[in-house]
Protein backbone atom coordinates (compact mmCIF):
# COMPACT_ATOMS: atom_id res chain seq x y z
CA UNK A 1 0.00 0.00 0.00
CA UNK A 2 0.88 3.43 -0.32
CA UNK A 3 0.92 5.23 3.07
CA UNK A 4 0.74 9.04 3.82
CA UNK A 5 1.28 10.97 6.54
CA UNK A 6 0.79 14.53 6.49
CA UNK A 7 0.86 17.83 8.02
CA UNK A 8 -1.24 21.17 7.11
CA UNK A 9 -0.47 24.03 9.19
CA UNK A 10 -3.45 26.08 8.92
CA UNK A 11 -4.26 29.44 9.06
CA UNK A 12 -5.49 30.26 13.12
CA UNK A 13 -8.81 32.05 11.68
CA UNK A 14 -9.66 29.06 9.79
CA UNK A 15 -8.42 26.17 12.25
CA UNK A 16 -11.92 25.71 13.72
CA UNK A 17 -13.65 25.10 10.73
CA UNK A 18 -10.73 22.99 8.50
CA UNK A 19 -13.17 19.81 9.23
CA UNK A 20 -16.02 21.37 7.02
CA UNK A 21 -13.26 23.12 4.75
CA UNK A 22 -11.93 20.37 3.53
CA UNK A 23 -15.02 18.10 4.05
CA UNK A 24 -15.54 17.76 0.01
CA UNK A 25 -12.20 16.80 -0.50
CA UNK A 26 -12.06 14.56 1.81
CA UNK A 27 -15.47 12.78 0.77
CA UNK A 28 -14.74 12.57 -2.41
CA UNK A 29 -11.38 10.76 -1.52
CA UNK A 30 -13.25 8.25 0.85
CA UNK A 31 -15.23 7.48 -2.00
CA UNK A 32 -12.22 6.35 -4.42
CA UNK A 33 -12.33 2.49 -4.83
CA UNK A 34 -8.14 2.67 -4.11
CA UNK A 35 -8.42 4.33 -1.01
CA UNK A 36 -8.02 2.16 2.05
CA UNK A 37 -8.33 5.38 4.42
CA UNK A 38 -8.09 9.20 4.89
CA UNK A 39 -8.05 10.35 8.47
CA UNK A 40 -8.09 13.75 9.79
CA UNK A 41 -6.82 14.40 13.30
CA UNK A 42 -6.03 17.61 15.28
CA UNK A 43 -3.11 17.97 17.11
CA UNK A 44 -2.99 18.21 20.85
CA UNK A 45 -0.04 20.50 20.81
CA UNK A 46 -0.96 23.43 18.20
CA UNK A 47 -4.66 23.50 17.66
CA UNK A 48 -3.55 24.96 14.12
CA UNK A 49 -2.09 21.58 12.87
CA UNK A 50 -4.10 19.01 11.43
CA UNK A 51 -2.45 15.36 10.40
CA UNK A 52 -4.17 13.51 7.90
CA UNK A 53 -3.05 9.96 7.51
CA UNK A 54 -4.13 8.46 4.10
CA UNK A 55 -3.82 5.05 2.40
CA UNK A 56 -4.16 3.69 -0.98
CA UNK A 57 -4.23 0.50 -2.30
CA UNK A 58 -1.25 0.57 -4.70
CA UNK A 59 0.69 2.99 -7.06
CA UNK A 60 -2.09 3.20 -9.26
CA UNK A 61 -4.95 3.97 -7.49
CA UNK A 62 -2.27 6.86 -5.56
CA UNK A 63 -2.29 8.37 -9.11
CA UNK A 64 -5.93 7.77 -10.13
CA UNK A 65 -6.04 10.09 -6.51
CA UNK A 66 -3.91 12.20 -8.14
CA UNK A 67 -5.69 12.55 -11.18
CA UNK A 68 -8.64 13.24 -9.24
CA UNK A 69 -11.28 15.87 -9.80
CA UNK A 70 -11.30 16.64 -6.31
CA UNK A 71 -7.44 16.52 -5.72
CA UNK A 72 -7.18 18.79 -8.70
CA UNK A 73 -9.83 21.20 -7.31
CA UNK A 74 -8.02 20.39 -3.22
CA UNK A 75 -4.99 21.92 -4.96
CA UNK A 76 -6.50 25.50 -5.97
CA UNK A 77 -9.10 26.18 -2.55
CA UNK A 78 -7.04 24.53 0.29
CA UNK A 79 -3.76 26.58 0.03
CA UNK A 80 -5.60 29.96 0.98
CA UNK A 81 -6.82 28.33 4.28
CA UNK A 82 -3.05 27.16 5.06
CA UNK A 83 -0.43 29.06 7.17
CA UNK A 84 2.41 27.12 5.13
CA UNK A 85 2.90 24.36 2.78
CA UNK A 86 2.09 20.92 4.26
CA UNK A 87 4.78 18.87 5.14
CA UNK A 88 4.71 15.01 3.65
CA UNK A 89 6.10 11.18 4.18
CA UNK A 90 4.80 8.89 1.46
CA UNK A 91 6.01 5.37 1.65
CA UNK A 92 5.07 1.97 0.47
CA UNK A 93 4.78 -0.68 3.14
CA UNK A 94 3.39 -4.18 2.65
CA UNK A 95 -0.17 -5.39 3.48
CA UNK A 96 -3.53 -3.69 3.29
CA UNK A 97 -4.28 -3.14 7.07
CA UNK A 98 -3.61 -2.01 10.31
CA UNK A 99 -1.22 -4.41 12.20
CA UNK A 100 -1.97 -4.79 16.36
CA UNK A 101 0.79 -2.90 18.31
CA UNK A 102 1.71 -6.15 20.21
CA UNK A 103 3.50 -3.83 23.06
CA UNK A 104 0.02 -2.71 23.99
CA UNK A 105 -1.81 -5.74 23.49
CA UNK A 106 -4.94 -5.45 25.17
CA UNK A 107 -6.53 -9.02 27.07
CA UNK A 108 -10.11 -8.62 24.96
CA UNK A 109 -11.43 -11.57 26.78
CA UNK A 110 -11.28 -10.53 30.17
CA UNK A 111 -13.97 -8.03 31.88
CA UNK A 112 -12.81 -4.44 32.51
Amino acid sequence: MIFIAARFLVQSEHADNWPEVSRSFTESTRSEEGCLWFDWSRSLDDPNEYVLLEAFRDEDAGASHVQSEHFQAATRELPGYLAETPRIVNTQVPGLEWAQLGELAVDESSPS
